[in-house]
């Protein structure tokens, strides 16, 4: 029996070729071990690697042997004792200084292949089978913009578009390709007549005059040629490139009123932070912009949003009408896919809740590609759930959500944002 395993090593002192190779061949597996690793895991160290346990069976590495074919009956070297067909006693087990009690099985076991998945590779799998909701806008798809693109330079344009540089360095180039010739039967001219002159030749030696009337003809050919040429010229050019329109915007939005507790703002940190991780690993090109409010809204920058401590009454309707005007300030026009995510306790004045309604339904739905409403309570639905729970009547895009322990975050956000039937 032979086995072919590759040894080489890359990158620090790994075989990264074999490891590539195990990861794609037992991808379920490692999927599975990841989901279970990630249930008593904090949300901070969720960019830490983990250790993850695969059944040795499924970790058989294959092997290329010769088979006999037939029945075969072998008579090993060294048997004295047994013939085919004997029974042989079981042997006594050994004096162990465990606690547990022995086992009266004779079938021997292996432990589960354990190995070590890096920062990169947890992340992958952790997210392999998410994304944002309806990314592309179906009225942006039957449009293209385009924007103009350096591509070179060309022969040919108009003057105001004459890159000077790359002009005068190709007219140098062609003077000194078109003069190479002449100027090197000049330099071995004027040398030959300044050697005449002086070993002493008169100014009127046949040889002299002649070397004389070369020198002054190849000078006036040098001087023939042009300083810069039409040909030389050269255009700086611009190509129109097609626009990428999926460019989108993500809002955060968290309640920090008194009602929201410590332990309720912490758990809707830990779901922005790992709506934060997943934004920022699965898309380049996205913004992020975080309102907190209580009785007044604000936008805040990241720290801020995750680490002040200030609090108030609740009025969750401030917070609407701050995203209602950024969208239209700085992300409107059609060019921007808008995402809406908001955690709150679902505490809120009677009023406002209503209040809260209707500018989803009339105001911020049309805008947006993708709401979500998380609410954080361990009791029934509060007065905002249940005006929320309307708005799926008339806005088929908008989802929510209940947490009631931090270890409901991951499936919550798992459900919210998994990957939707093409």
């Amino acid at each position: 029996m032979t086995y072919l395993i590759d040894r080489r090593l890359q990158g620090k002192n790994k075989s990264a070729v074999n490891r590539e190779r195990f990861l794609r061949r037992y991808k379920g597996q490692i999927k599975d071990a990841v989901g279970r690793a990630i249930k008593g895991r904090s949300i901070t160290d969720i960019e830490n690697g983990e250790k993850v346990s695969i059944p040795v069976k499924d970790v058989n590495e294959p092997s290329f042997g010769h088979s006999h074919g037939g029945v075969w009956e072998v008579v090993n070297p060294g048997n004295q004792e047994y013939q085919k067909g004997d029974l042989i006693n079981r042997p006594k087990g050994g004096g162990g200084s465990g606690r547990g009690k022995a086992g009266n099985s004779d079938q021997t076991s292996e432990d589960d292949f354990i190995f070590e998945l890096s920062r990169e590779e947890f992340m992958n799998y952790f997210f392999e089978d998410l994304e944002l909701p309806h990314m592309i806008k179906t009225q942006l798809t039957a449009t293209t913009e385009f924007k103009p693109q350096r591509a070179g330079y060309t022969v040919s344009g108009t003057p105001s578009n004459i890159h000077v540089l790359r002009s005068l360095r190709g007219a140098l180039g062609r003077r000194i390709a078109v003069g190479g010739s002449s100027r090197k039967r000049l330099n071995e001219a004027e040398r030959e007549l300044e050697e005449l002159l002086v070993a002493g030749a008169p100014l009127d030696d046949p040889r002299v005059i002649e070397l004389k009337k070369l020198v002054h003809h190849l000078h006036t050919r040098l001087l023939a040629i042009p300083f810069i040429d039409p040909f030389d010229l050269r255009y700086a050019n611009r190509i129109k490139v097609p626009k990428p329109m999926t460019q989108a915007v993500m809002f955060c939005l968290m309640d920090v009123s008194g009602s929201m507790d410590e332990q309720r703002k912490d758990t809707a940190k830990r779901f922005f932070i790992l709506l934060y991780l997943f934004l920022k690993r699965v898309y380049d090109k996205i913004e992020v912009v975080f309102i907190r409010h209580h009785t007044a809204a604000s936008e805040v920058d990241e720290n801020e949003f995750f680490h002040s401590r200030e609090s108030g009454g609740t009025v969750v309707s401030s917070a609407l009408h701050l995203l209602n005007k950024i969208i239209d300030e700085r992300f409107g026009g059609g060019s921007w896919n808008a995402y809406v995510a908001q955690a709150s306790d679902g505490d809120n004045w009677d009023n406002d809740s209503v209040l809260c309604r209707q500018l989803l339904v009339n105001t911020i739905m049309p805008k947006v590609q993708y709401y979500t409403y998380v609410e954080i309570t361990d009791g029934p639905p509060q007065n905002l759930w249940e005006q929320y729970a309307q708005v799926p009547e008339y806005h088929q895009h908008f989802a929510m959500q209940k947490i009631v322990t931090p270890a409901d975050i991951y499936p919550v956000f798992r459900e919210l944002f998994k990957k939707q039937p093409k």
